[in-house]
């Protein structure tokens, strides 16, 4: 049996192999991934090991390529996975599977813990790594809900659900344009950044050993809604106007000076002047921090596919989300909306046919209309200075997207 603290992380996928676990891995943690595809798990206990590509221009040559090594794989529909959960060698469990899927892996995680309190276990802690604000908060509470009385005391006591923020580009990878990739290869950019709540942590040392490229936060609030409203906003602005502009991904699109000057200006002197009033971020902190985002967007060697980061626009357009949620809290402030309102308005014109959410935006905008449709949505009302700039950005927009 392995000495080595253990991690779970459920998501085998591309984040959760490209980001979470390579950094567990590296901390001396034995990382048990979860997932219901079983070929992917199969594979991931035939081989054990992997290997993450920094995609990145400037990378060095010693650090393009990551060796991560002595992982497992447990298929989440079986029993094994209670067993992993009580393992008394287990302290940290992680999650990158999507907002909608914590509801399926909550019952899971309840059976764990009332296994934990049978075997008289350690405390542990729970992470959910989702693009998402008070994502764990969110899993806390449905994994309680299937919690009897003593499971949920012993919970409170040596549960610590923490929120976190994460913020990695990992595209979509093909192992066959890199001589040597196996299947379970993943590519990443070379940026990270993993913040987590201080306070919501269990235990007497509630991670060790410590992980390496964590940082703890005891105001995690102010680093969310940074991310959220700087990388997210400018990631989906730039992908919506590069999509109008018939650009493929988010480099290219970056590179229209037009699209740039947008994205600029909605980070700077809009949702980051809102940042800076909110939170006391420093200017020249915070004008760096965008710069690194800029720089980023621009890393050809992440093959970003517009489409990908465009996907459910509902989604994004929702009223605390990346596009509406900083345009909102100008308002508070009182600073115009203008590049906010461009990116906005290019949401609302990303007709994708493969994408239920744009399929279902552009339906409801054609039968009910643009104005009531959107006030709607964001909250914005009718007759509002944003709502009427977004119309007027809407409408210029879509003859920008007739002569491309």
């Amino acid at each position: 049996m392995s000495q080595k603290p253990r991690a779970i992380h459920f998501g085998a996928g591309n984040i959760g192999r490209g980001f979470i676990a390579p950094l567990l891995s590296k901390s001396g943690y034995h990382v048990v991934f979860t997932d219901v595809d079983k070929g992917i798990i199969d594979a991931i206990n035939e081989e054990h090991s992997y290997s993450v590509h920094i995609l990145d221009t400037n990378a060095d040559e010693d650090n393009e390529v990551e060796e991560i090594s002595y992982v497992k794989g447990v298929l989440s529909t079986t029993d094994d996975l209670i067993r992993e959960l009580a393992h008394p060698k287990l302290h940290i469990v992680t999650t990158a599977v999507g907002l909608t899927v914590l509801d399926k892996i909550a019952p899971t995680l309840a059976r764990g813990i009332a296994a934990r309190r049978a075997a008289g276990a350690r405390p542990i802690n729970i992470i959910a790594c989702e693009n998402a604000i008070g994502a764990t908060a969110q899993l806390a509470e449905k994994v309680r809900a299937h919690l009897g009385k003593e499971d949920a005391a012993y919970a409170a006591e040596h549960v610590g659900f923490a929120n976190c923020s994460v913020d990695r580009i990992v595209p979509p990878f093909d192992p066959e344009a890199h001589d040597g990739a196996s299947s379970l290869d993943v590519g990443v950019e070379a940026f990270f950044e993993w913040i987590v709540e201080r306070p919501a942590l269990k235990g007497p040392v509630p991670l060790d050993p410590p992980v390496e490229g964590m940082k703890l936060a005891d105001d995690l609030a102010a680093y969310n809604e940074r991310k959220l409203f700087t990388l997210n906003a400018g990631h989906a602005i730039t992908a919506y106007l590069g999509y109008l502009a018939k650009y493929s991904t988010v480099a290219e699109a970056i590179g229209d000076e037009r699209i740039a000057a947008t994205v600029r200006g909605a980070l700077h002197d809009e949702a980051g002047a809102a940042l800076r009033r909110k939170h006391r971020f420093s200017e020249e902190e915070h004008g760096a921090y965008i710069e690194t985002v800029l720089t980023r967007f621009a890393n050809a060697a992440v093959h970003d596919d517009v489409v990908r980061v465009g996907r459910q626009p509902l989604r994004k357009l929702a009223r605390g989300d990346r596009l509406v949620g900083p345009a909102r809290m100008c308002t508070e402030y009182g600073i115009p909306v203008h590049h906010l309102a461009r990116g906005m308005a290019a949401a609302l014109l990303y007709d994708n046919a493969k994408d239920e959410q744009s399929v279902e935006m552009c339906k409801a905008i054609k039968e009910r209309g643009l104005a009531p449709y959107f006030a709607e949505l964001t909250g914005f009302e009718e007759g509002s200075e944003v709502h009427g700039r977004v119309l007027e950005e809407y409408k210029e927009l879509e003859g920008w997207k007739r002569a491309q």
